[in-house]
């Protein structure tokens, strides 16, 4: 016979996992709505914005990089690239291009968020009404800029750009099941989000925000998911981010193993570490403001990475079937059933809608063996959780600067 509380903590274990499945599905539901045409307003006079490039050796890009972003500035615009702690030549490259550029010095406070506050410092006398953040190491879609000031003007608040990561050359079945939840978490989900009248996430590249809003102390951290954390501040001080579904940055995926790792354990790592701190925080926010956009924001931020929320389904719903064969109560092995067709039927849509022309559906089965080889790093998380940043090595040189391939949106 079967303990009673061992039938009750099964059930709240698949309750727990049910329940944001239940909602990365109605996120992907809402992505299917037709996008309805929108027109990006005309900038108005003195609406100048300054480009922000964080760099920490990047030589091999920064020049495409420069040069896309050159190429759609306004009179009156800037761009500066923040080479920071760079040992190599990436300066010379952005200075040959056509970059102002600031070169920082600081082997304490490295990281991302230190170099963009060290660049919004240089701008205090004279700042711009936007500036915009684009990493070095992404490439820029035509008309994104435009896009990106017109919505920041229009809304008077930030605005994220669609982010997405491109496949390399030699790319192999479980990378493209990592941009396919790349694509998931950064395009589909956001997509819903923005339908149901929904703040998105700031992604730290392609984030477009008004100079009034910048705030050099709360970049000027060691967080290694600073735009999180941005974006999450905001929010709660009324000013939520909006997507941009007409502006698009791409990178490329990391080409060897280790170099993918290094850069889901930072991700990762800071996203589970930014869920437990602040989804609280922001339904807190949400009951005591009556903001219902809030706590939409909230219970997205409480999703876990699509891998682990299968590895977690897996396990309890073994679990719970265990249970069921030994003659206990049955009701945790059908919840556990009806997560696993919730999440299935996510990932159906999400390919279906937005990936078909990019993901083959036969790298989708391949889905078991990458969250498998990310179970070192959800580990790693609970014994040895990464909080400083960590630059992801560049095992080659970026792709090239042809316009990404068209997806749908």
């Amino acid at each position: 016979m079967t303990p009673r509380w061992v039938e009750v903590l099964a059930l709240a274990v698949d309750l727990v996992i049910a329940a944001p499945a239940a909602i990365v599905l109605v996120e992907c539901i809402a992505a299917l709505w037709p996008r309805r045409p929108r027109v990006v307003p005309a900038a108005p006079a003195g609406s100048s914005l300054v480009v922000l490039v964080p760099a920490h050796n990047e030589e091999a890009g920064i020049g495409e990089t420069v040069r896309q972003i050159l190429g759609q500035l306004e009179t009156g615009d800037r761009l500066i690239v923040i080479a920071d702690n760079c040992t190599d030549a990436t300066a010379a490259r952005a200075k040959e291009k056509g970059a102002e550029v600031l070169e920082r010095a600081d082997d304490r406070r490295r990281g991302k968020g230190f170099a963009l506050a060290h660049g919004l410092e240089s701008l205090k006398a004279a700042p711009p009404a936007i500036i915009v953040i684009i990493d070095a190491d992404t490439q820029l879609a035509p008309g994104s800029m435009t896009a990106l000031r017109g919505r920041t003007i229009q809304t008077n608040g930030p605005v994220q750009a669609v982010y997405l990561l491109d496949l390399p050359p030699d790319a192999g079945p479980t990378a493209g099941v990592s941009a396919f939840a790349f694509l998931v978490k950064n395009l589909v989900r956001p997509a819903g989000l923005h339908r149901l009248g929904i703040p998105c996430q700031l992604l730290g590249t392609g984030m477009a925000i008004p100079w009034t809003l910048m705030d050099i102390k709360r970049l000027a951290t060691g967080n290694i998911v600073e735009d999180m954390q941005l974006g999450i501040d905001l929010a709660i001080d009324g000013h939520p981010p909006v997507l941009c579904l007409e502006a698009r940055v791409t990178g490329t995926l990391p080409s060897g193993r280790k170099a993918a790792f290094i850069q889901r354990t930072r991700w990762e790592h800071g996203h589970l570490g930014t869920l437990l701190s602040q989804a609280p925080r922001l339904l807190w926010h949400a009951l005591r403001t009556a903001r219902p956009a809030l706590a939409g924001m909230a219970l997205d931020l409480a999703v876990p990475p699509l891998a682990l929320l299968c590895l977690g389904w897996v396990l309890s719903g073994l679990a719970s079937l265990g249970l069921a064969l030994r003659g206990a109560d049955r009701l945790p092995a059908i919840l556990s059933g009806i997560t696993g067709g919730l999440i299935g039927l996510s990932i159906i849509l999400a390919w279906a809608r937005h990936a078909r022309g990019i993901v083959p559906a036969r790298v989708l089965a391949f889905a078991p063996i990458y969250a498998l080889w990310k179970i070192p790093l959800y580990l790693a998380f609970l014994f040895k959780r990464q909080k400083a940043w960590v630059r992801t090595p560049r095992e080659d040189p970026p792709a090239s600067a042809a316009p990404p391939p068209k997806r749908e949106s």
